[in-house]
């Protein structure tokens, strides 16, 4: 199959390049995260290196999740951007386990909010209000009124 393809092919140019090649040779440190972090994870499940199946990489999620939340709570901004880090790779990694693109589906999500912040807006004006003025619970009311508006 298509998988058994990559990997054979991962595989023959690990081996013409020599052993001391790395697998992640090919992947541009020019490449913006997201995408550099699919590229990566495609490589290494070349070679074999990947979880069996979604459940165990969602277990992964889940770790990576646990191990967040506790440098939160020690509030260690190092520790904690390392650990976001790992979790945002784990996020990818399941991503790709059940074929969804996280560039695309990010970009889906940035535009969706902007529709509902401007609609938020659009609605706060046509009450003569300003954002400035509102606190967080003022603004959310709109938040969800053009939540239920829009419904995706």
């Amino acid at each position: 199959d298509e998988d058994e393809v990559k990997r054979n092919w991962e595989k023959l140019k690990l081996k013409e390049k020599g052993e001391k090649s790395s697998v992640l040779q090919g992947v541009p440190s020019s490449l913006p995260a997201l995408v550099k972090a699919v590229r990566m994870q495609d490589k290494v499940r070349g070679v074999g290196f990947d979880f069996a199946n979604k459940k165990d990489v969602w277990t992964k999620v889940k770790e990576e999740l646990a191990e967040f939340e506790a440098e939160v709570a020690v509030d260690d901004k190092e520790k904690m951007e390392a650990e976001f880090g790992d979790l945002l790779f784990s996020l990818v990694n399941y991503s790709r386990h059940i074929n969804i693109n996280p560039e695309d589906a990010l970009e889906r999500t940035n535009k969706k909010f902007r529709k509902r912040f401007q609609a938020m807006e659009n609605l706060i004006h046509a009450d003569h209000k300003s954002l400035s003025d509102m606190n967080l619970e003022e603004m959310d009311v709109y938040w969800e009124t053009v939540k239920k508006q829009m419904k995706s």
